[in-house]
């Protein structure tokens, strides 16, 4: 589909949809859990959605509400069921990466496939890993082949590499057979997505401790056996997705974000002291942020801990005076698009100077305009919604093509702009 986006007066408050990295964690802790789980303000995204399909293939049964779920786990009570099926993963990585060795302990062979880029990211940590056991690992450009329960032990993984792959063992290990110890090398990136990982395990009853030592690295210690609790829980609102909202209102002004936790430990929590080194004005009351237009100038961000906020930032980049320079951007070529190379090509149609040398991402601030062309969405969600942002910003109309990839993340993106006086008009396309 296309969204059509003409400029117009923006105001008035927004709630943010609940934290996807919090909800795929409650969700797979429910699964594994011995009883019956609550999950409270949930949204039906792509993501969760392809979540929710694979816990039920592990024997968890799902009764969904309009925004909540009940789980009923069967993973630690009743054993795990013959996995008849491939377990479809969509376009989601946490999917993948959180259940790759929680499905290995079912001991079967487990095939794994998705959609769009999923099975051209990078997974060699876990096949290295597989295969010092003496584990089946195989992935070719349809999916992945596993066949072999991991065993417990000592675990070591670069601190540079995705945090999914150090999550997904941690929620494997209290249902293995002994203790498990799990070393983070540094640099340590990402550790706030970990740090949400045991946050959800320690709800859901399984004890994980953890240590620093002085050269950086980080020892998690699992003890196990030990059974996941069943639990009640309240998903918070996601602030990965509220920097969106938190860019434009900072642009534009008299746009209020709702639904944030002020205590979160979501590393895109970060997003706040950004805007305000870039001298954004904004408030917060409650759970509710207000953002002031500002005249906003460049600064230096390191991404090594917020990876998704990567093409909203390279947005905003282009509406501070000066150049921003966005370093340890790397991991943004193999998301669901090259976020890089997209955002470069997107702002460049409309004026916008976007540079990339290694890792490290310049943007130079200065007019857009009008782009002679319909933007494209490259099939990812942060790319569709940060060049919705820069158009409304920026006060450009634009077609934006392949819009529904928003879809993964926020179906309600669009229609939460139109609440704030954006005028936006949806044609469905063929195909």
């Amino acid at each position: 589909m296309n969204a059509v986006i003409q400029p117009g007066r923006l105001s008035g408050t927004a709630a943010v949809p609940p934290s996807k990295s919090a909800a795929h964690r409650a969700v797979l802790c429910a699964a594994l859990a011995a009883g019956t789980s609550h999950i409270g303000n949930l949204e039906f995204s792509q993501d969760i959605l392809a979540t929710l399909g694979a816990v039920q293939q592990l024997g968890a049964k799902v009764e969904k509400g309009e925004h909540e779920l009940t789980i009923t786990g069967r993973g630690t009570a009743d054993g795990f069921p013959t996995v008849t099926r491939p377990v479809f993963c969509n376009e989601s990585g946490s999917t993948l990466r959180f259940l790759i060795p929680v499905f290995s302990l079912t001991a079967q062979k487990v095939r794994f496939t998705g959609a769009g880029r999923l099975m051209e990211r990078p997974q060699d940590i876990y096949a290295q890993l597989f295969a010092r056991q003496g584990l089946r690992f195989e992935q070719d450009g349809q999916g992945i082949t596993v066949f072999g329960r991991l065993c417990p032990g000592s675990f070591a993984l670069p601190g540079n590499v995705s945090s999914q792959f150090i999550s997904g063992l941690l929620f494997a290990a209290p249902l293995m057979e002994a203790d498990s110890t799990i070393e983070v090398r540094p640099p340590f990136e990402s550790r706030s997505y970990v740090d949400l990982t045991v946050d959800a395990m320690q709800r859901f009853g399984a004890r994980v401790s953890s240590r620093a030592r002085k050269d950086g690295t980080v020892v998690y210690k699992i003890a196990a056996p030990q059974r996941y609790t069943a639990a009640d829980v309240t998903v918070e609102g996601d602030y990965s997705q509220a920097a969106f909202l938190a860019v434009l209102g900072s642009i534009v002004g008299d746009i209020a974000v709702s639904g944030l936790d002020a205590n979160s430990r979501q590393g895109d929590k970060v997003i706040l002291d950004i805007l305000k080194r870039c001298g954004a004005k904004f408030e917060a009351k409650g759970g509710t942020v207000t953002f002031h237009r500002s005249l906003l100038k460049a600064t230096e961000i390191d991404l090594s801990d917020c990876p998704d906020l990567g093409p909203v930032l390279i947005a905003l980049g282009t509406f501070c005076s000066g150049t921003t320079v966005i370093r340890n951007a790397g991991r943004l070529r193999i998301k669901e698009s090259d976020r890089i190379a997209s955002m470069q090509q997107e702002l460049a149609r409309m004026g916008g100077r976007v540079e990339a040398q290694g890792d490290t991402v310049t943007v130079t601030g200065g007019p857009l305009h009008k782009p002679e062309t319909p933007l494209d969405g490259h099939n990812d969600h942060r790319i569709v919604m940060s060049m919705a942002v820069a158009a409304l910003a920026a006060g450009v109309p634009v077609t934006i093509q392949g819009a529904q990839a928003v879809s993964k993340s926020w179906p309600g993106f669009f229609e939460m702009l139109k609440n704030l006086g954006a005028c936006v008009t949806i044609e469905e396309t063929e195909g």
